[in-house]
């Protein structure tokens, strides 16, 4: 398949499934590339989850901080999520790295916040800088979109929320779905992202690994693991999810070596919380994009 053709197809595949996508997907070894809308701007929800654990890890390399440092999160302080930390009734103290490990491996955003607040969100900036990622920055936290959204819709009671965050006028209206106002990047900042991981560039190599462990443990399969549902293909990733913002970036990696860095963001015309062929495009589109990448060159 010709590279426009391709691109085609996977423009097709994103509006077969009722969404607008942009992705990029690299072979790491040969820098091949596909891309559709590559350099544009879209939200990063929780994928600024990847740049924040390398900010830890980088901070560990330059003695700055204990990856064992033990951190108590107490209920009424904490950041509130549906997963991990966010969602537990009592106190709990656990290390830096294994808040990290929950920030990725369930998206927990009560790990992610606290381990914003040690840090700073400035290393996380220096840790973006340090990748390349021109277009990309990282502004506010998980505490930080949840208050945002409660402004917007003028009401923090859950029942209202709950409904108001599948309504479309409602959601015309939601600062943080703005790109321009709220953590932000590109297809492509995130594919150098993940190959600075996967080649050792942006940490020592013991910290670069650990990050690469933290996303091969993600639990969530319905996105771009989908799309590779073969025993000997691995896939690491970090999803990223807002109303009617479905997105994830990560690496697949074949038995033969292969290895491919994808990142896909997709926007929803429907508001509907629950949208199951928008979660798989992410995986059919990345599998379409690997599989043109393994083609010899004609």
């Amino acid at each position: 398949m010709a590279h426009e053709d391709v691109r085609e197809v996977i423009a097709a595949q994103f509006a077969d499934a009722g969404v607008a996508g942009r992705m990029h997907a690299i072979d790491l070894a040969s820098g091949r590339e596909v891309g559709v809308g590559a350099d544009a701007a879209v939200l990063m929800a929780s994928v600024f989850k990847v740049p924040l654990v390398l900010a830890l890890y980088r901070a560990a390399d330059a003695g700055l901080v204990d990856p064992a440092e033990q951190i108590t999160l107490t209920p009424g302080t904490r950041t509130a999520g549906p997963t991990g930390i966010g969602a537990m009734a009592d106190p709990v103290t656990m290390s830096l790295r294994d808040l990290a490990h929950l920030a990725v491996s369930v998206s927990d955003n009560a790990a992610a916040d606290a381990l914003a607040d040690r840090l700073g969100l400035d290393a996380v900036a220096a840790a973006v800088a340090a990748a390349g990622m021109a277009a990309t920055r990282v502004v506010e936290v998980c505490r930080d979109v949840a208050a945002r959204t409660v402004a917007s819709l003028g009401t923090a009671d859950p029942k209202q929320l709950a409904r108001l965050l599948t309504d479309p006028v409602a959601l015309s209206r939601l600062s943080t779905l703005d790109v321009a106002v709220s953590n932000r990047t590109t297809p492509r900042d995130c594919t150098v992202l993940l190959a600075g991981i996967w080649d050792d560039a942006l940490a020592s190599a013991g910290s670069c690994a650990a990050v690469r462990r933290l996303l091969s443990l993600q639990v969530w399969p319905h996105r771009l693991a989908s799309g590779f549902p073969f025993d000997d293909v691995r896939v690491a990733g970090k999803t990223g999810t807002l109303p009617t913002v479905r997105n994830e970036i990560g690496v697949v990696e074949y038995p033969d070596g292969g290895r491919y860095a994808i990142a896909v963001f997709t926007r929803s015309a429907s508001t509907a919380l629950m949208l199951p062929r928008a979660d798989a495009v992410i995986g059919t589109v990345a599998r379409t994009a690997v599989e043109h990448l393994r083609r010899p060159r004609r």
